[in-house]
Order: structure tokens, then C-alpha cells, then sequence
């Protein structure tokens, strides 16, 4: 037991490939989001789907999985009182409560290292239901 345990905790590897998208995203803005997943079997988080510039917060939400754990990305564009255009890059860990103890917990042990391989996040939101990652919650966080 001790064994897979200290394998798990010590997390999964990040493609390059996932490190590059989060560079378009951030420099580029060529992506409004992007989806993550854990390959179990690669050992390492890779892109799952990215939205483009026109996409809106729905389909964003939507392209998250109702019973299965993401991580995430969103560049989260608003107006400041002072009407200037800003830009906040959101890391979601979506973990919803009926997904598997064990997708629950990969995500979990792996959450932290992923997040540090992701240079220029601003916010970060762990949500288990729709509720806690309405953009309402994302407004109010980035002014």
C-alpha cells in the first residue's frame, strides 16, 4: 500500500505539448480555454480540448466532464471601472463529487506541481459543482 502511495503523491509529468497551448493561451490569446486530463497510462497531464478566442464561458463549462475531474485554464477578458480592458488567466481544478475516489485523488496529489509548471496564473478555483465556477464567482475574484 505504502508503495502506491508515495507513487501517486509524487504526481504526474506535463507535456510539452500542454506547457506550449497554456504559452498560446497567456502570449498569443489564440485560445479562450483550455482542458487538461490526467493520461494514466502516459503518466502525465495532456490537452484535452482548447476553445477558441470566440468561444464563450458555456461552452467552456460545458466542455468539462459532469462526472470526471479536469484541470483548466481561462482567460477571463473584462472592463475595469476605470474602462480599461483587462485580462485574467483563471487554473480551475474541476473535481465533482461524483466522480471516482481515485480520479479525485490523482487529480488532487497532482494539482500542485501541474499548476507550477503553468507560469502566469492568476486565480485559482477548485469547484465539485457547476455553482462554485459560475462566471460570477470569476468576476469577483479578478477585480
Amino acid at each position: 500500500m505504502s508503495t502506491r502511495m508515495s507513487n501517486a503523491s509524487s504526481g504526474m509529468g506535463v507535456s510539452d505539448h500542454s506547457k506550449d497551448i497554456f504559452m498560446e493561451l497567456k502570449r498569443k490569446k489564440v485560445h479562450r480555454y483550455v482542458v487538461f486530463k490526467i493520461d494514466e497510462k502516459k503518466k502525465e497531464v495532456v490537452v484535452e480540448k482548447t476553445g477558441g478566442p470566440a468561444e464563450s464561458y458555456d461552452d467552456f463549462t460545458a466542455s468539462l466532464p459532469e462526472n470526471d475531474c479536469r484541470y483548466a485554464v481561462y482567460d477571463f477578458d473584462y472592463v475595469t471601472s476605470e474602462n480599461c480592458q483587462k485580462s485574467k488567466i483563471f487554473f480551475i481544478a474541476w473535481s465533482p463529487s461524483v466522480a471516482r475516489i481515485r480520479s479525485k485523488m490523482l487529480y488532487a496529489t497532482s494539482k500542485d506541481r501541474f499548476r507550477r509548471e503553468l507560469d502566469g496564473i492568476h486565480y485559482e478555483i477548485q469547484a465539485t459543482d457547476p455553482d462554485e465556477m459560475e462566471l460570477e464567482a470569476l468576476r469577483e475574484r479578478a477585480h
